[in-house]
């Protein structure tokens, strides 16, 4: 699998941008504030129907427009695709494969499958359960493209029963848990349901993940010997180092401890069926609802779980050092790469998925981006931003864009020229282009502690 072409209109700061892209690696090379995450960023959405950078689709149209287009030619088994997908904030996106309309957009999902590394995955490993819950569903949603439908079926049902409880929270009689909550029996029946489902499926994907990810951690800290190229990753180190372990909220309601997923410890059937999880769900919601009605919120299921990530037995958030954690968080990705080319839907040619490294290389020292760059060199494709063509691993060798301005094609030299005469770029206006730092830092829609999470987690309930 490989993106031939991508076409944006009025995506972020371009009004219109045609990229050509073939097999290998194509690095978009660019001071900061071009807009080479932008590019990125839009054939992630392609891939996902959503941004690693903000979580409302507002801030991806160019300023004055009223919608953006994003368009890529996906190359599968070497037949071609035209996946297009129409961004309207406030309503519902459209989506268009071939030449036939989708009756819901997010039946694109599983078109164009994609990796992405970013400096903010560093969050994975340092930051809140939201980011890893979020790394699970869209690993998830890659892998069994129907789950995007019970991912955003599940919110909508955990919105409505929140909305239910607050309402209820008014009414003091409801507040002491002496009067009935009309409608509440079916909007625990489908969050139940839902999250069942969720929940089932989250605990299977990271049992499969967790050995990928222990042996791609040993590749990237080079904690045990083995080869170089992606395949390293998937041959058989050990997994001492890196466990991962699945903290349930049900699970903590009914005393129960948190799932170790490593290896031998979890198999497929070892859970429970989904209709004991649902049975489950129903009755702890029961037992917290008058908890509930005093906070407005579900205080139960897969929306506050977590993924507990621990590196020689200790938690990796809080005592795992820097260059541990960029480890890990890389390990993360690597591992999903390798699920997802190994175990994937589709022929294996179709499995493979882009790999996309957006200003990582700047973030690394020297031996972790040596390392990275020797994994993903053997991908199929592998599309990489930098801000100087230094920061481009000599590993990485292929074609280069120059990016300046929103404007693409330069020679790479003559572009160098231009940014030594015209200075650093300060910080991007409201097209969101990258941040000022080379980070591509998220702006405060993402929901580190801003107020775009804020007010999901009012809605949602989210630990």
């Amino acid at each position: 699998m490989h993106v031939a072409h991508l076409s944006l209109a009025d995506f972020r700061n371009y009004e219109r941008a045609e990229l050509p892209l073939e097999p290998g690696v194509t690095a978009l090379v660019g001071p900061n504030g071009q807009g080479k995450t932008n590019l990125v960023e839009a054939l992630g959405y392609v891939a996902s129907l959503s941004s690693h950078r903000v979580s409302h689709d507002a801030p991806l149209v160019r300023a004055g427009a009223e919608r953006a287009v994003v368009r890529a030619s996906v190359v599968r088994d070497g037949r071609s695709l035209l996946a297009e997908v129409e961004i309207n904030p406030g309503r519902a996106n459209r989506a268009r494969l071939g030449r036939a309309a989708l009756p819901r957009a997010r039946e694109l999902v599983g078109t164009l499958r994609t990796v992405l590394f970013a400096p903010e995955d560093l969050a994975l490993v340092k930051g809140d359960p939201e980011g890893r819950r979020r790394f699970a569903d869209d690993l998830l949603v890659l892998l069994a493209p129907r789950l995007a439908g019970v991912r955003a079926e599940y919110e909508r049902a955990l919105k409505q029963r929140n909305a239910l409880l607050r309402s209820a929270g008014s009414t003091s009689a409801a507040r002491r848990g002496a009067g009935p909550l009309p409608g509440i029996e079916v909007w625990d029946a489908q969050v139940a349901t839902l999250g069942a489902d969720l929940l089932s499926a989250r605990r299977y994907l990271l049992a499969r993940l967790a050995p990928y990810v222990a042996r791609a951690y040993d590749a990237v800290a080079e904690t045990a010997p083995g080869g170089t190229g992606a395949g390293a990753a998937a041959a058989g180190a050990p997994a001492d180092v890196v466990r991962l372990a699945y903290r349930s909220s049900l699970a903590e309601h009914r005393g129960e401890g948190e799932e170790d997923l490593s290896a031998e410890a979890a198999r497929e059937g070892g859970a429970p069926p989904r209709d004991v999880l649902a049975a489950q769900l129903v009755e702890a919601m029961e037992q917290l609802r008058r908890r509930e009605v005093e906070r407005g919120l579900t205080l139960v299921g897969p929306h506050r779980d977590d993924v507990l990530l621990s590196l020689r037995g200790l938690p990796a958030r809080g005592y795992a050092s820097h260059g541990e954690s960029w480890s890990y968080a890389l390990a993360l990705r690597l591992g999903a790469y390798e699920l997802l080319r190994s175990e994937g839907p589709g022929t294996p040619s179709e499995r493979e998925p882009v790999l996309v490294l957006d200003d990582v290389f700047a973030e690394l020292d020297a031996r972790r981006r040596a390392r990275l760059a020797e994994l993903v060199a053997d991908a199929e494709q592998v599309l990489l931003t930098a801000a100087v063509p230094e920061d481009v691993p000599p590993q990485l060798t292929g074609r280069r864009v120059a990016v300046r301005a929103g404007s693409l094609g330069l020679p790479v030299a003559d572009a160098e020229r231009e940014a030594a005469g015209a200075g650093t770029d300060g910080p991007d206006g409201p097209d969101g282009s990258d941040g000022p730092d080379g980070s591509d830092s998220p702006t405060a829609d993402e929901g580190a502690g801003a107020d775009g999470a804020d007010r999901a987690d009012e809605e949602t309930g989210r630990g």
